[in-house]
């Protein structure tokens, strides 16, 4: 029942492909507490390892981005149980916060460990799934952003002053938990200072212990839990060397800030769309875009790049089957959120049972 309600398919509010991609699914256009919002996807893995969620009342919304590896089991996972925890301890504590967040995503954490416990004997390879876990919460004139991983958050803003004055700039507001961003490679480093091989580089990237780039990260049990590593159930798929002590933790990075004025848009991805547009880049297809489509409208353009770099054409990449088609890009999802107006405020901070849009693909 457990591995059910995780393998099946969540709520399919997209109806079917764009009509030229298969693969590729969206919602143009639907409003939320302070403006309207957007969504697409686009399908590359034989299973859709990206999982997004946007949920919305009149006082708040919440985005979530969840890029899974090794398999979708943690995303889908996360889409079915993190909002409901961060509702949970927003009641308990009055609304939202930095804790709340930071206890929702613990909780999370601890309940696939969980679910990886009760199904290690069956499927050893439990261990090995995992997700990035990217979320937005606005309420009360607050953003709030928190990650794991590299998907990223990314805010369109208009500059107000200087000789630049009216145009919209691209703001980082995510951290990326990556080991090819050298910073992230000395905070693993620096948490293990008896290994000289915690990151190495190894078939074109750098990766943790050789395997994955990501240091953060929901699941992934086989690198936080070395009982896992050892027992012999997953030798024939673990580490070569067992662990001494975790590799990757589930901590987030989190902001929070005042929505201001000049902020205009928030665009919410996996690092599939990344790996191909800049932020400046996303930014400016936004700006300069009708807000209907524009989700998708950035995915095509993801999709046209990687094209690009293969000396091919969109068109030659759309009618590539899924499976196949992850040599030429990642899954990509991507949520543009528009600010136009404050929220309505709200008095306990946890009226969010009003709509929920999620997706998934097979």
């Amino acid at each position: 029942m457990l591995l059910e309600m995780i393998s099946r398919p969540l709520e399919r509010c997209f109806k079917g492909g764009d009509g030229e991609d298969e693969l590729l699914w969206h919602m143009d256009l639907k409003p939320h507490a302070s403006g309207d919002y957007s969504i697409a996807v686009v399908q590359a893995n034989s299973s859709l390892e990206d999982q997004g969620q946007v949920l919305t009342s009149p006082s708040a919304t919440y985005v979530g981005v969840y890029d899974g590896h090794g398999g979708p089991e943690a995303s889908r996972f996360i889409a079915h149980n993190l909002f409901p925890f961060l509702q949970k301890f927003a009641a308990e504590q009055g609304g939202l916060s930095a804790e709340v967040i930071r206890k929702a995503f613990d909780a999370t954490e601890d309940e696939f460990l969980h679910l990886v416990k009760r199904l290690w004997a069956a499927q050893p390879q439990i261990a090995s799934v995992g997700s990035c876990c990217l979320v937005g919460a606005i309420s009360n004139g607050v953003l709030y952003v928190a990650n794991l991983g590299d998907s990223r958050a990314v805010l369109g803003k208009r500059v107000s002053e200087g000789k630049t004055s009216g145009a919209v700039v691209a703001e980082r507001l995510s951290t990326d938990h990556n080991v090819c961003v050298e910073e992230v490679r000395k905070e693993v480093a620096a948490l293990h200072p008896d290994d000289s091989h915690i990151v190495v580089y190894t078939r074109g990237v750098w990766r943790i212990k050789g395997i994955i780039q990501v240091s953060r990260s929901i699941g992934d049990v086989y690198l936080k839990k070395p009982e896992f590593n050892k027992d012999p159930l997953f030798h024939h798929i673990g580490l070569p060397v067992p662990l001494k002590r975790p590799v990757m933790t589930a901590e987030p990075s989190i902001l929070v800030r005042q929505i201001r004025p000049q902020d205009l848009f928030l665009i919410f991805a996996s690092d599939g769309l990344w790996e191909q547009l800049s932020d400046e880049t996303a930014v400016d297809i936004v700006s300069k875009s009708p807000r209907t489509g524009i989700a998708r409208r950035l995915v095509r353009a993801a999709l046209q790049e990687a094209a690009r770099k293969r000396e091919m054409r969109y068109d030659d990449i759309r009618r590539i089957e899924k499976g196949v088609r992850r040599h030429f890009h990642d899954d990509i999802t991507v949520i543009v959120i528009y600010l136009d107006h404050p929220p309505a405020p709200s008095n306990d901070g946890v009226q969010l049972k009003k709509k929920t849009v999620k997706f998934d693909m097979w």
